[in-house]
């Protein structure tokens, strides 16, 4: 395999853009720019490539692949038959196909339903409901309330597949832009998240990238592959394959803290809502009120409410955060800002992973046993840009916690990606497998400390 891949992440603030050498994984060439938002995204990913091609002889001719999360990303609503069944069900497959959900209903919609979910601004709906030869009443009913409502949203359909011919025909009928996939639920128990992933990142490839207005013209909604969220699960999921063990990746933001996690299918594992609604072994959970700038303070807020701060803090970090919400531009200067970004930072990522532990973004009171945990990974500007000794410091204090109420990992150790390789690994997967390994061979597993 020779020649390069240029692999761009264009986030809401910044564009990251890095070179990769497909015969060996190695990264080349790098660039970090901001994102373009008010004028066109183009403008910022054109000068990010240029920037990171420049010194690279024979990559200005490479192909492009391209994720995004600008202009909010992917924002999903899922509509269910049962809260703690089927629509948990599309929920867990809507964040582990990389969206942010920013709505759950379930049951027969009514007209405040439908208020609800109109309020809720979705790029994309999720309609799901019953297992296979189960009931499928409230599915259809749901579809017909979608069409009466001349609804124009792309629907994606994953629900029971007895009665997918008549919801579909209901759906086209009135012009609603629809979407097959097979039963995110075919059986109790048995959860199926791929087909519905597929579909969604199909929908918001061919429909929200454009919608978005991100850029004048239609090469950018080309050159896009898929939602940043997605394709960095997707490279989670590639490393998790060549580690053959669980892992966790902690990617803190401006306005969202994530959490991936890769777990070894366990028997064991338990809980009423889970035995009914299935698990997802490979999942992600969106903290939307974490965050480094826009959302800090909330990230007080949980803190407080966790347990973790004293009154002192808690007014201190309260202040500091206000600022940086304010000001989500700000760039810590001195050794004294750049110490409160570092404690927002362990804060924001300790309680996004008690919350995934928990399974409390999801309504799961079983949770998930992070206990076999191989590597923790952490992510996102604060720590890319941090010295190895204070992005240490985060992780560590998330490793330390012990008073979550959930089971620790008994022997993770922490790295940080700080070439975005897991993006950018997600990206190459499907087409330059071996490179992606490679990529994530030189830069992850080989940056993980020696252990005693």
């Amino acid at each position: 395999m020779t020649g390069y891949a240029v692999c761009a992440d264009v986030g809401s603030t910044f564009t990251k853009v890095v070179v990769v050498e497909l015969a060996d994984g190695a990264v080349v060439g790098a660039a970090v720019r901001p994102t373009t938002v008010g004028s066109d995204v183009l403008h910022g990913l054109d000068a990010a490539v240029a920037e990171a091609t420049a010194a690279v002889r024979g990559a200005s001719g490479a192909p492009w692949y391209v994720c995004s999360s600008a202009g909010g990303g992917l924002r999903l609503a899922v509509v269910g038959y049962e809260r703690l069944v089927t629509a948990r069900a599309g929920e867990q497959v809507g964040l582990s196909a990389g969206a942010r959900v920013v709505h759950v209903g379930a049951g027969p919609l009514d007209g405040a339903g439908l208020a609800q979910l109109r309020a809720a601004a979705p790029d994309v709906v999720l309609l799901v409901g019953g297992t296979d030869g189960g009931d499928g009443e409230v599915l259809l009913h749901n579809a017909c309330r979608l069409a009466g409502a001349r609804w124009r949203v792309p629907v994606v359909v994953a629900g029971n597949v007895d009665v997918r011919p008549a919801v579909v025909e209901v759906l086209t009928r009135r012009g609603v832009p629809v979407t097959v996939a097979e039963n995110v639920l075919p059986r109790i128990g048995v959860l199926a998240p791929q087909s519905a992933r597929a579909a969604i990142r199909d929908v918001f490839l061919r429909h929200v990238i454009g919608g978005k207005r991100l850029s004048r013209g239609g090469r950018f909604a080309r050159l896009v592959r898929a939602a940043t969220p997605d394709a960095v699960l997707t490279g989670v999921e590639v490393l998790a394959d060549h580690l053959a063990g669980d892992l966790v990746v902690v990617d803190v933001g401006g306005a969202t803290t994530d959490v991936y996690s890769v777990l070894t299918p366990d028997e064991r594992a338990g809980g009423p809502a889970r035995a009914a609604a299935g698990m997802l072994w490979r999942a992600r959970t969106v903290e939307g009120d974490l965050g480094m700038r826009w959302s800090a303070p909330g990230v007080v807020r949980a803190a407080v409410a966790e347990r973790m701060l004293s009154v002192d803090e808690s007014r201190a970090l309260e202040t500091a955060a206000a600022a940086r919400a304010g000001d989500p531009g700000f760039l810590a200067s001195d050794s004294v800002e750049w110490a409160v970004d570092r404690r927002i930072a362990q804060l924001a990522a300790t309680v996004a992973l008690r919350r995934h532990a928990r399974g409390a973004a999801v309504g799961d009171r079983g949770g998930r046993d992070l206990r076999d945990v191989r590597l923790i990974i952490g992510s996102g500007g604060v720590l890319r840009h941090a010295g190895p000794g204070e992005a240490a410091t985060v992780l560590n204090a998330v490793l330390g916690d012990h008073g979550g109420g959930w089971v620790l990992p008994r022997a993770a150790s922490p790295v940080v990606d700080d070439q975005y390789v897991l993006a950018a690994a997600g990206l190459l997967a499907s087409e330059k497998p071996e490179a992606a390994v490679s990529l994530l061979r030189r830069h992850l597993v080989g940056a993980v400390p020696a252990r005693d």
